[in-house]
């Protein structure tokens, strides 16, 4: 009778994706590539991501949500569920809107251990949207922000924080408070696909640049003396077509999803799909936090031994 009691109390934590939670990981890093087609990656200068794929886990067929637009996106990839959900259809910043209405990663795990370090280096304002009272020690756009209300206008809107400039801010920072969580979001192939097109040798370099600022990162992680307790999630939020994104084609629905660190398996082509909510399952699978029963997203276990 104990036996059986013992196997279901096993089948129950696992059907809430935690029990198999890898060992000894203390810090989780989530990275986007806004914009990072995987057919442009394969075309470009990047051999931090490729140097991280081969020592971990990946797969170049993992599926963003619709629509496939920047901040509907991200908020799937930060909140483990649909747009249907999250109801954040709208791709700006436009403060009347108010906050997400879902938890976030950062806040269900406050909600487990207060005292967790936690942060947001970003290239764009929209992801204010994001930013949940108490959920964070840093939210930074080109500098710390405070949390009072900030007017939403189109010069800001266009305001981007290049991707080195996201990287110079964050690497202090981590070598500094080394995170338990802490999400890098790197601009620059969204802002070369829109100006010059997917595809194109600007996005090709912007994509360069972009692995230039992804090796900084990767850099203070290991200078920081946590690379060995870190797992670290590299993905996107949207491919494009031309000069644009946002349609349900695999132009614009493919993304990138890499994982490297602390018990990833090495060199593994990962063949279970892949949606971008997973990030934020697998990022609180990883931290021990039980994931909520609403949660569209589940924890890619396939790429951890």
């Amino acid at each position: 009778m104990m036996r059986l009691l013992s196997i279901l109390s096993v089948a129950v934590a696992l059907s809430h994706g935690f029990a198999l939670a890898t060992p000894g990981v203390e810090h989780v890093f989530v990275i986007s590539l806004d914009g990072a087609k995987p057919a442009v990656i394969k075309e470009s200068e990047m051999p931090v991501l490729n140097k991280l794929a081969a020592e971990g886990a990946s797969t170049w067929q993992a599926s963003t949500i619709v629509p496939p637009k920047t901040l509907p996106s991200h908020t799937s990839m930060l909140t483990g569920v649909g747009p249907d959900k999250h109801q954040i259809l709208w791709n700006d910043f436009s403060p009347i809107r108010g906050l997400v209405k879902v938890p976030t990663i950062f806040s269900l795990l406050r909600a487990k251990e207060p005292a967790a370090v936690t942060a947001m280096f970003v290239g764009k304002v929209k992801f204010r949207h994001l930013w949940l009272k108490d959920s964070l020690d840093v939210f930074d756009y080109g500098g710390p922000q405070t949390s009072a209300p900030v007017a939403g206008t189109p010069e800001l809107e266009k305001t981007k924080v290049p991707s080195l400039g996201v990287a110079a801010q964050a690497v202090p920072w981590i070598k500094e408070h080394k995170p338990r969580l802490a999400f890098i979001h790197l601009t620059d192939a969204d802002t070369a696909g829109h100006a010059s097109g997917w595809g194109s040798p600007e996005q090709k370099e912007a994509l360069k640049v972009t692995d230039q600022a992804l090796g900084q990162v990767i850099k203070a992680i290991t200078e920081a003396g946590i690379a060995d307790t870190s797992v670290v999630i590299v993905s996107a939020d949207h491919g494009g077509h031309d000069k644009v994104h946002g349609e349900n084609i695999p132009d614009d629905m493919l993304i990138p999803w890499v994982t490297w660190g602390k018990g990833v398996k090495k060199n593994f082509s990962i063949t279970q799909p892949v949606t971008t909510y997973d990030t934020a399952a697998t990022a609180l699978w990883l931290l021990g936090v039980p994931l909520p029963a609403e949660f569209d997203g589940k924890p890619v276990t396939s790429a951890f031994e």
